[in-house]
């Protein structure tokens, strides 16, 4: 017996090692499996756990049968849970000949994150405490092995690298969050019907990245419209998310995707924004808001006193509402003058041309 990091090698019976069940059996051409290994051996030993049960290497294991092989140096791995060491099964060789669909693949992937994270979290509490743990079953290191932060960064591109091949793991993620929205009773059934859509697009070739942006501007929309209507909220809130949720709806029908997800994540923003002005203590200083978004305001405001009923407001508002509104009028003007003189004053500083004129 020999060993080395992650494994122990040991001769076993062929007839030892137990296959288990898998989803497919089809393991391709064993003929010239079992040539190329009579010619020039086994690149690779066959894995197995240590109870005997095959984790990598069921087109080898045939092979060698079909060769009359009695015994064979196998790896013996430790740590696996049982389901793990059936997906490992599942995906040896790429012995699965039909592919699996993008939202079958983010299943899968998430399936063996969260293997990957328990066996993680095991090896970690055996390695901590291995020496109260004379008399109970080794841990030992694994293929597979998950870092000691069993749900960071490492544990997804080692899941990813697992079910696609590569470590790239965020179209996975997209698809999972897709997924969770589609089976989450607790959102509205247009938003799980919308995600569904989009899951069914990607398995027809669509493209994740779209698919994901159009439900986060979908959920934005949702949830403007939520705090729209929330008896709760201040009515500058509420009209905020009103106005906000409106100008999405417009935009829709002349913005691209990524445009039209930038004015879904600025109208929320807004909305937050007036949020925490009506939350905050009066001594705390306002921040100083981008250009854009005085543009995006004033856009919203324009005309803003054909939307109202002048003799209706005058008998329903309060005193101390009349007065806001008149400090907030107030201090628009003197914003407009000190802003009205900034721009003149930029103006006849700007450069000009040898005609005379400015630069335009």
């Amino acid at each position: 017996m020999t060993s080395t990091p992650g494994h122990i090698e040991l001769e076993r019976s062929i007839d030892s090692i137990r296959i288990g069940s898998r989803h497919r059996t089809d393991l391709g051409d064993v003929d010239a499996l079992a040539a190329s290994i009579q010619s020039h051996g086994m690149l690779q030993p066959i894995t197995v756990t240590p109870e005997g049960i095959l984790v990598c290497g069921a087109r080898r294991l045939a092979a060698l049968r079909q060769l009359g092989v009695r015994k064979l140096n196998v790896w013996v791995r430790s740590g696996l849970s049982d389901r793990l060491t059936q997906l490992l099964a599942e995906q040896d060789e790429n012995a699965l000949h039909k592919s699996l669909s993008p939202t079958e693949a983010a299943t899968l992937y998430r399936e063996v994150k969260m293997l990957l994270a328990e066996d993680a979290r095991r090896r970690q509490e055996a390695s901590r405490f291995g020496s109260e743990r004379k008399n109970r079953k080794f841990d030992g290191a694994a293929t597979v092995a998950a870092p000691s932060t069993p749900l960071d960064g490492e544990t997804r591109a080692q899941a990813a690298l697992f079910v696609t091949g590569r470590r790239s793991y965020t179209t996975l993620d997209r698809i999972g969050d897709l997924q969770r929205i589609a089976a989450n009773e607790a959102f509205d059934e247009s938003t799980r019907r919308s995600a569904t859509v989009e899951l069914d697009s990607i398995d027809q070739g669509g493209s994740v990245t779209s698919a994901h942006r159009r439900m986060s501007t979908h959920l934005t929309v949702r949830e403007l419209e939520r705090l729209a209507t929330d008896p709760t909220q201040p009515e500058d809130v509420r009209q905020t998310s009103s106005l906000g949720a409106a100008r999405v709806h417009a935009a829709s029908h002349s913005s691209t995707e990524m445009e039209l997800a930038e004015v879904a994540r600025e109208a929320l923003a807004r909305a937050k924004m007036a949020k925490s002005q009506n939350t905050q203590p009066a001594t705390v200083k306002d921040p100083t808001l981008p250009a854009r978004s005085f543009v995006f305001l004033w856009s919203d405001l324009r005309e803003w006193w054909l939307r109202y009923d002048c003799l209706e407001i005058s008998t329903e508002i309060t005193n101390e509402q009349w007065e806001q509104f008149e400090a907030t009028l107030a201090g628009t003007i003197e914003f407009a003058e000190r802003l009205r003189s900034l721009r003149a004053e930029s103006r006849r500083s700007a450069p000009v041309q040898a005609s005379g004129t400015p630069f335009g």
